[in-house]
């Protein structure tokens, strides 16, 4: 396998891909468009398993609460897609036809990976040959199933490669002063008007495009982790960014299968802002002496895929703290835990990338560092009566701060309608659908 100024394939003069217009197939087709059927496709064929393998949630809840709370996201997501044809239909973007990817690492081969289940050509670049071999594996399965004249995927070391692409998506750590001179460099590369994005989690738009030439064609483009089973995707436009610019990235998100969401811009946009109060409040929790299997458990029973504790672990310690650092420009709430997740990166436990976090793995028992850490501050809280503690209550306490900054992102008008949140939570956090997203269920109690 050759590397270097060729693609990792071995084809010189370019990458050799075959360019396919995702827009015109959007616009000739009506396909790839997320569909209203899609809630029932995708997220009501997860019922079976809470209700049957957790169904001590739901022995209050009546069969109509949770019908109610399905007629609800449904209504969203029409609301939701009807907006994005809106959008579509008042702007003028040139045709994505060939797409850019900076950063072979998990989000941009996952990324990559969704464009070429929909057989569109991909140039992935990372400075790492190790990082694009685990790339190609991510994506090979995915292009053995695609039209032999689409969906191919130029890995490659050169940015050179990147050249007549038009849209470029920018996928490497969250650290801006290496985003900001990334950007400089690809502004050449680009297709005469094409789009350069980034799929940040954190970092301001309107912040990222200082300096930049063009900043009426840049754009937060968020794929929310784990990408095959999140459809939600943020779209985020900057004080600059061009209708046109918008139009052209949601036809794309509408066309890879995805549920488009424009939301304001700020520190962690939505979903990352949610997201990341819900875990730390599950820190602070820990450190107040809570079981960290107690705090998993109350989550799963309530609905979610995964617990806090191990989605924290999953994400990466690490990267969580640094959102939260991001984040604390918006959210100045003190956080108990912050000193456990400080402690814990120092020491190298930075979750599953590293075998260690607020569990071991791959056994899955709780880090006798987090034990030990805990313990030095506090008595650990012993069940009443010898009884466990009442998920239910404990899973109300656990979103009570993402609740309450969803009423900050609405009252900023970061969310313009609560029902943004609800497609945020369910499609970006995997929040159950029956319970109709976090704002419906707050208000609703279903």
């Amino acid at each position: 396998m050759v590397m270097g100024e060729e693609c990792v394939s071995g084809r010189r003069g370019g990458c050799g891909i075959h360019k396919v217009s995702a827009a015109d197939r959007w616009m000739s087709s009506g396909g790839g468009r997320f569909d209203v059927k899609h809630v029932n496709s995708t997220e009501m064929s997860r019922l079976p398993t809470p209700m049957t393998n957790h169904t001590s949630h739901l022995s209050n809840s009546r069969p109509s609460a949770a019908s109610a709370a399905l007629d609800h996201v449904r209504s969203a997501v029409a609301i939701c897609r009807k907006g994005c044809e809106e959008l579509i239909e008042s702007g003028a973007g040139r045709p994505i036809r060939t797409v850019g990817i900076v950063g072979a690492g998990i989000m941009g081969a996952a990324i990559a990976r969704e464009h070429v289940v929909r057989g569109l050509p991909v140039v992935l670049v990372d400075s790492s040959t190790e990082a694009l071999r685990h790339a190609a594996g991510v994506c090979t399965l995915a292009e053995r199933g695609t039209p032999s004249d689409a969906g191919r995927v130029c890995y490659s070391l050169s940015q050179a490669d990147l050249a007549g692409c038009d849209l470029v998506l920018e996928t490497i750590a969250e650290k801006r002063p290496a985003k900001q001179l990334l950007y400089g460099q690809l502004a050449p590369q680009l297709a005469d008007g094409g789009i350069l994005a980034t799929n940040t989690s954190s970092i301001p738009i309107t912040r990222l495009a200082s300096g930049l030439a063009a900043p009426a064609r840049f754009c937060g483009l968020h794929f929310c982790h784990p990408i095959r089973r999140r459809p939600l995707v943020e779209i985020i436009p900057g004080a600059a960014t061009s209708t046109n610019t918008l139009a052209a990235v949601v036809a794309h998100a509408l066309y890879l299968g995805k549920l488009p969401l424009v939301v304001g811009d700020g520190p962690g946009f939505v979903v990352n802002r949610l997201l990341m109060s819900y875990l730390t409040g599950a820190v602070d929790l820990l450190v107040a002496g809570m079981r960290p299997r107690d705090i998993d458990a109350a989550m799963i029973g309530f609905g979610m895929p995964m617990g806090p504790l191990a989605q924290l672990d999953e994400i990466g310690i690490d990267t969580a703290l640094h959102s939260a650092m991001v984040l604390g420009e918006v959210n100045t709430d003190r956080s108990d835990g912050a000193e456990l997740l400080v402690a814990l990166v120092r020491a190298g436990h930075l979750g599953v990338k590293s075998g260690t976090g607020i569990y071991t793995y791959p056994d899955g028992v709780v880090n006798q560092s987090v034990d030990g850490f805990v313990d030095a501050r506090q008595e650990r809280a012993e069940p009443t009566n010898g009884k466990l503690p009442d998920h239910r209550s404990l899973a109300a306490e656990l979103l009570r701060p993402m609740v309450i900054e969803a009423g900050r992102l609405l009252a900023a008008k970061n969310a313009t309608a609560a029902w943004q949140i609800d497609l945020a939570t369910i499609f970006g956090l995997g929040f159950p659908c029956w319970r109709g997203g976090l704002h419906w269920w707050s208000e609703n109690g279903s």
